[in-house]
């Protein structure tokens, strides 16, 4: 054991000196700058003022009922990106959908719906248990253990492909809405679904549609990738073997807000390793995104706990039953999202 932790202690060393502490480029880059423009003559919206929370069905999310995916589905080709394994598929009325396996497929079904319950753009995503696929090929990259010799897959989730065109990321540093209560408000619910994995990549700009819930065209700013959601507020806790996402256990015991201030508000999410951060170490960079819950004003914090309070315990618990989850992980997610929502509104 001794011998361990002096190797690990040795490790960590040897990482601290081969990055440059300060006076580097890598300094001059977290400088703040302007705020950053993204290419169109389109009019940028983040939020949009949802009237109608008290009726938003969250069971069936910003897509509706209607939208649902219609089976069989065929199997058009594999998607590499992130760290999911993920393939899209052709419905039979030829819609495309993208079919994500694994942990984070419950766990992003349910976010989107909080997210759209209070105004914010989100994909159209549906839970199945169960679906088959045809044309599958006879071995995937990634995730062959989770599908079976026929083609059926087990709990995945489906995101319908985006009406308009994807034309950039958009950067949480520094954007068209930089210090705006919708931008703030936007971090709070990141804390809320407990959602760390908030590097730039997981963020898109679409031109051309929001999904069909308004008239014309605009440039429309959203979080592309949920998954790592309602667990551990942090990627740290993968060291410990626990599951960063979808895990009722970790989430619950997980600590809302840290700090209160007569001004600001700082919330336990996402959390970071404080030494290699501390020091801007290159290789931990898109660990060290702790500054996305601090110092958001108490004013938003409140207008944001507002509009939570508006949902229901029945839309509450729909989104979880959304994703498949049983009666009682339903209920105990709930509870920790109640809870969560009134201590936004005891500030």
């Amino acid at each position: 054991m001794w011998k361990k932790n002096q190797w690990i202690k040795l490790f960590f060393v040897l990482v601290v000196l081969s990055f440059p502490v300060a006076g580097t480029s890598q300094e001059k880059a977290n400088t703040p700058e302007a705020k950053g423009t993204i290419t169109g003559s389109e009019p940028a919206v983040l939020w949009r003022s949802p009237e109608d929370i008290a009726s938003r069905n969250l069971f069936y999310g910003s897509g509706g009922k209607q939208n649902e995916p219609r089976p069989p589905f065929t199997f058009l080709n594999e998607d590499l990106d992130g760290t999911s394994p993920k393939f899209n598929v052709l419905a039979q009325d030829e819609v495309k959908w993208k079919v994500k396996l694994g942990p984070e497929a419950r766990s992003e079904t349910v976010a989107s719906r909080f997210l759209w319950a209070v105004g914010y753009f989100a994909d159209e995503n549906y839970f199945l248990s169960n679906t088959r696929i045809e044309d599958m090929p006879r071995r995937l990259k990634r995730g062959q253990d989770l599908v079976e010799p026929s083609g059926l897959v087990h709990n995945v989730r489906l995101e319908r492909e985006p009406k308009g065109k994807k034309i950039a990321a958009w950067k949480w540093r520094h954007n068209p809405f930089t210090g705006t209560r919708e931008l703030n408000g936007l971090r709070i619910m990141m804390a809320l679904i407990n959602n760390w994995d908030l590097k730039n990549q997981n963020t898109a700009v679409y031109v051309g549609s929001d999904g069909g819930e308004s008239e014309g065209s605009q440039q429309t700013y959203m979080i592309s990738d949920l998954g790592a959601s309602f667990g551990a507020p942090g990627r740290a806790r993968w060291w410990r073997g626990k599951m960063s996402s979808g895990n009722l256990v970790v989430y619950s015991h997980t600590k809302f807000i840290s700090k209160i201030r007569p001004e600001y508000v700082d919330f336990m999410a996402p959390t970071q390793p404080v030494l290699p951060c501390a020091m801007r170490l290159p290789f931990f960079g898109r660990l060290c995104l702790g500054w996305i819950g601090n110092h958001i004003p108490l004013a938003d914090a409140k207008w944001m706990g507002q509009l939570l309070a508006q949902l229901s315990p029945d839309q509450i618990r729909d989104a979880f039953r959304a994703a498949g989850y049983s009666p009682q992980e339903v209920d105990g997610f709930a509870k920790v999202i109640e809870s969560r929502i009134a201590e936004l509104n005891k500030l």
